[in-house]
């Protein structure tokens, strides 16, 4: 009876757990390649795990949403955080830039990458104020 029980309450817990992925906002200002590196690797992981993802850029990590930007390789696994972005983003995720990024760094809307859009204040303060949503910061 007491393994039936332990048995029981586990498999409630890993279906919750499960049916429990809240969405996640990753915001990502900082301009250090490892730190861009490091948020995305967190972002695509998160997905992997079921959480719907929505990224957004802001100040020098705005960049990473521009045609031709690059960047350069991290270790071990020889990606950039570009890449990194292009791939949460084919799995799913949004990508915005923040609605200060466009006017103060020179940058257009076209000049974003094709699945990158500016963000709406309002929509994106909105999505922050979802009891259930998760936000992080890098």
């Amino acid at each position: 009876m007491k393994k039936a029980l332990v048995t029981l309450a586990l498999a409630a817990c890993s279906t919750t757990a499960l049916a429990d992925k809240a969405p996640v906002t990753v915001i990502l200002t900082s301009a250090s390649n490892m730190t861009q590196g490091m948020a995305l690797v967190l972002a695509n992981q998160m997905q992997e795990q079921g959480a719907q993802v929505d990224i957004l850029l802001c100040d020098r990590a705005g960049d990473l949403a521009v045609r031709g930007t690059a960047g350069e390789s991290l270790k071990p696994q020889n990606v950039t955080p570009t890449q990194l972005l292009e791939a949460a983003i084919k799995k799913g995720a949004t990508a915005s830039v923040c609605a200060l990024y466009l006017p103060n760094s020179g940058n257009k809307a076209e000049d974003l990458k094709a699945a990158i859009t500016p963000a709406r204040p309002d929509a994106m303060g909105r999505a922050l104020l979802e009891p259930d949503r998760k936000v992080m910061a890098f």
